[in-house]
């Protein structure tokens, strides 16, 4: 008989190790079937979530219209297009446009146009006549707002405000275009031209060519800029009067044989600017015309014969 410290193998029976091997299976079997489980839960709730989500568009698609109608008769215009923004969106599912979508853009619009807020006016007006709401009234109105803006813009210019008048048009988008047809860059051309025109008035005048000055000073066509050109308009017509005095003290004893009579010339000049001359062409020409010649005379240039 063995010792009690001695070891004694033991081997499995066969119903052991076919335990065992079921124990060992069982795990991996289980996880199998969880991964091939988890797709489908997800795939499950997906599904649910986009159909619950749907469900509650649809629902509160059908709740806006009576929501759209509340706001309208209590006269919160804010909520009434907030409602209308909000069923436009939903136009997939039916198309309809309720009257009172219409009805508080067009009170909405003429309240923002009455607090002269004209920009957000035009672009909720605009909004309107795009819509299915619109009428032939909304856009005769709309198009009348723009006139009205139009003359408001070309007032603010003719007072010599152009960055105001540009700041109205292009709420209508009149203010600058790519190819310059806009109402704005023909009003920028005119005043530009005019600028022009009279710094070009000053420099004839501090070489004291008078006549040349006064055409440059004829040629203003904008009310602004021929204010700011009445002095020295004023200070040209005081010297050419000056110039005619002497001339006429002169003729009065009888014209100086080696000057071009000053009337003459005067009117040979004017019928060449009429018929598009520059006014150096015209009074060289004027001169050569009368038989005379283009000379320095001290500050101020002559016509001799």
């Amino acid at each position: 008989m063995p010792g009690p410290s001695a070891l004694i193998p033991i081997t499995p029976s066969q119903s052991a190790w076919n335990c065992i091997e079921r124990v060992a299976n069982r795990q991996p079997l289980r996880l199998g079937l969880r991964q091939h489980r988890l797709p489908r839960i997800w795939l499950g709730i997906t599904l649910g979530l986009l159909t619950a989500g749907v469900a509650g568009a649809y629902w509160w698609e059908h709740q806006l219209p009576l929501k759209l109608e509340q706001a309208a008769q209590r006269g919160d215009l804010d909520a009434c297009l907030r409602y209308a923004s909000q069923l436009e969106a939903f136009r997939w599912l039916d198309g309809a446009a309720p009257s009172e979508q219409g009805s508080c853009r067009r009170r909405k619009a003429l309240l923002l146009w009455n607090q002269h807020r004209w920009g957000e006016a035009l672009a909720l007006q605009l909004q309107l006549v795009n819509s299915r709401a619109g009428s032939a009234g909304d856009e005769q109105r709309l198009n009348g707002w723009q006139t009205e803006l139009q003359q408001r813009a070309l007032g603010l210019y003719r007072n010599g405000d152009l960055p105001g008048a540009l700041a109205l048009l292009e709420l209508m988008g009149e203010n600058r275009r790519a190819d310059r047809s806009s109402l704005g860059d023909r009003l920028r051309q005119g005043w530009t031209r005019n600028r022009l025109q009279l710094e070009r008035a000053k420099g004839l005048v501090a070489q004291q060519r008078w006549w040349e000055a006064l055409d440059a000073l004829n040629r203003l066509d904008h009310p602004w800029w021929v204010k700011q050109a009445s002095g020295l308009r004023a200070r040209v017509e005081r010297a050419i009067s000056r110039l005619d005095h002497d001339h006429g003290a002169q003729d009065a004893h009888g014209p100086l044989p080696h000057m071009v009579p000053e009337a003459q010339l005067d009117a040979e000049v004017r019928k060449r600017l009429a018929r598009g001359e520059n006014d150096w062409a015209a009074f060289e020409g004027a001169c050569r015309a009368l038989g005379g010649r283009v000379v320095e005379a001290g500050p101020e240039t002559a016509c001799q014969r």
